[in-house]
């Protein structure tokens, strides 16, 4: 019976880290274009901004699962209300939910300039096919969010890590830390300092983005130390992807700028097999993330507006539609950082809101 018992709880928590890092790692991480943005262009700093975000991920998801148990809490919605009462809880839970649906479109403009990039396809196509796989995977509710995760995060782990090898093997002159710390900043920095502001910027934006997904999860499985342990070891798996991403695209850089998706043009070095290993990891990340996304306003539509679960789905993929077509790239420059400068306000709330009632 106990051992029974313990394989249903370590289930329990490689599911709940698996949809963490689903959630997280969508286009942007998986792509390279994330990362490079934030982080690669500040050079060697980079990863000690990585280092920044493993921490952040871990306290704010912590603080989340326990003010969403104790309060039993149902949607983002429900927990941005509690935590931030008044207008600017107001504000924030309307501009989440308008990132969710931003984030939604970054997503298939990703999914469109995956497929450009590799096979040449009309990126309007490639937003279509991830429009309507998504769609179907969300008419099944909850299980196909977990699903996705299960069989899609293992794999990407796999094949990322195969790749850095590769790259290990083939180009270990470049891939020492001694020619790492050469590579210089190509960010023009504004402030002191300017790499830890962003990596707060792309940790806040990220957690705004998992809340949608941590407060559901909370309320079906209900066990505190699972949610934990599986978002914290999920926060670790995804630094690691992140330190390799990060270590390839540093030894790229400048040419990894001309592609929308760099880790992709990392890939090439190594043949078609892995570059279309990759692409497709790649995409089913997008995928999960994009399901996510769409999966966290839609149960707030459906317990905050009583507008049924799959009418709410419907209505937020005919909203991203058009909103993809600004393009990957453009989007992620500039409404990125906008989401996180707006997620660190709600987190300082969190912290200030927990410590008052949860300790």
């Amino acid at each position: 019976m106990g051992e029974i018992f313990l394989k249903k709880r370590l289930a329990l928590i490689f599911q709940t880290a698996t949809v963490f890092v689903g959630t997280i790692v969508g286009a942007g991480l998986a792509s390279g274009q994330e990362i490079t943005q934030f982080f690669t262009t500040y050079g060697f700093k980079s990863f000690f901004g990585l280092l920044i975000c493993a921490a952040f991920y871990i306290l704010v998801s912590s603080a989340m699962v326990s003010i969403s148990l104790k309060f039993n809490l149902n949607s983002y919605s429900d927990f941005i209300t509690l935590v931030s009462p008044g207008f600017l809880g107001k504000i924030t839970d309307l501009l989440t939910g308008l990132f969710l649906i931003a984030g939604a479109s970054i997503i298939l403009a990703g999914g469109g300039a995956l497929l450009k990039q590799y096979f040449g396809i009309p990126r309007v196509v490639g937003v279509i096919i991830m429009a309507v796989i998504s769609l179907f995977t969300l008419l099944r509710d909850t299980k196909g969010l977990i699903t996705i995760n299960t069989l899609i995060v293992p794999s990407l782990t796999t094949i990322i890590i195969a790749v850095f090898l590769f790259y290990l093997i083939n180009h270990g002159d470049i891939m020492s830390i001694d020619y790492m710390q050469s590579v210089r900043t190509f960010k023009n920095e504004i402030i002191p300092g300017q790499w830890i502001v962003s990596s707060f910027l792309y940790a806040g934006f990220n957690m705004l983005f998992s809340s949608g997904v941590l407060v559901p999860l909370s309320k079906e499985m209900k066990s505190k130390s699972i949610i934990i342990t599986g978002a914290s070891i999920g926060a670790l798996l995804l630094t690691l992807l992140a330190f390799l991403i990060n270590s390839m695209l540093l030894v790229n850089i400048p040419e990894i700028f001309q592609f929308e998706i760099p880790l992709l043009h990392v890939a090439s070095k190594f043949g078609t097999l892995i570059q279309l290993l990759l692409l497709a990891v790649i995409w089913c990340e997008m995928f999960s993330t994009e399901v996510s996304d769409i999966y966290s306003v839609g149960k707030t539509l459906e317990q905050k507006y009583k507008i049924p679960y799959k009418i709410g789905v419907i209505l937020v993929l005919l909203i991203a539609l058009p909103i993809s077509q600004l393009g990957f790239k453009n989007l992620i420059t500039y409404l990125y950082p906008g989401f996180g400068v707006i997620s660190l306000v709600f987190v300082y709330q969190i912290f200030k809101f927990y410590f008052k009632h949860c300790k």
